[in-house]
């Protein structure tokens, strides 16, 4: 699957932080209501200087295995915390080029604008792949939240910590009394709709069935059967 490219990759961590900033302005804040029959989980592990990066593709909303591919790259940019799309950017794309159909959402393990300069992985890939794109993290790595209620589905506003009018995610409980995830639109989303997607990719576990079958691909497993 060809794309554009936006940039080169070949940046220093200096540069990077700058183009985060320049890309921000480009993405799309809203969700325009397509229909979505697929959804793509998408997760990359590191070991040492080499990256894997997993692309599986669920049927929507019954999250079966549709298809999954896998590629490895050298690792070319340092650890930075807030730059983790220039360090695992590359070997996504290098996935996705095998992928042979386009699904209709990825969702991320990681932040889409829930971040210092509103480019986490989902926000940056989803720009790059001009896909609509949702980021679940485990953690919170910017944004200010009150404690979302114990039941599944509640959730609380994620809210920029340079002004908190704007919110920028949800925090979302999945399963009752267990620790939240942290949900924020990449492209072509809003935070109402990336919330729901969310919810509806998680079914027995914390993590969306998205994060789990390609983190699980990432790390060495075999590749799904396919339905």
């Amino acid at each position: 699957m060809a794309v554009r490219a936006l940039h080169s990759w070949d940046l220093s961590p200096k540069e990077a932080m700058r183009l985060q900033s320049e890309l921000a302005k480009d993405l799309i804040r809203s969700w325009d209501g397509r229909s979505v029959m697929s959804v793509a989980g998408i997760d990359v592990s590191v070991s040492g200087r080499r990256a894997r990066a997993a692309i599986v593709v669920l049927g929507f909303p019954d999250l079966a295995p549709i298809e999954g591919v896998i590629a490895e790259a050298d690792v070319a940019f340092p650890y930075v915390p807030g730059l983790l799309s220039f360090r695992e950017g590359p070997v996504i794309l290098a996935a996705w080029a095998r992928l042979r159909r386009r699904p209709d959402l990825l969702l991320f393990d990681g932040q889409g604008i829930a971040h210092p300069r509103g480019m986490g992985l989902a926000a940056h890939v989803g720009l790059w792949l001009d896909r609509p794109s949702i980021g679940v993290a485990k953690s919170r790595l910017y944004g200010l939240h009150e404690p979302p209620g114990r039941e599944r589905g509640d959730a609380a506003a994620l809210r920029d910590e340079k002004d908190p009018r704007q919110v920028i995610g949800a925090v979302l409980r999945t399963r009752c009394d267990v620790n939240p995830v942290f949900v924020s639109p990449g492209h072509r989303m809003d935070v109402q709709a990336a919330t729901r997607f969310a919810l509806a990719c998680c079914t027995r576990y914390r993590l969306p069935e998205t994060t789990r079958w390609s983190h699980r691909v990432a790390g060495g497993e075999p590749l799904p059967d396919m339905r």
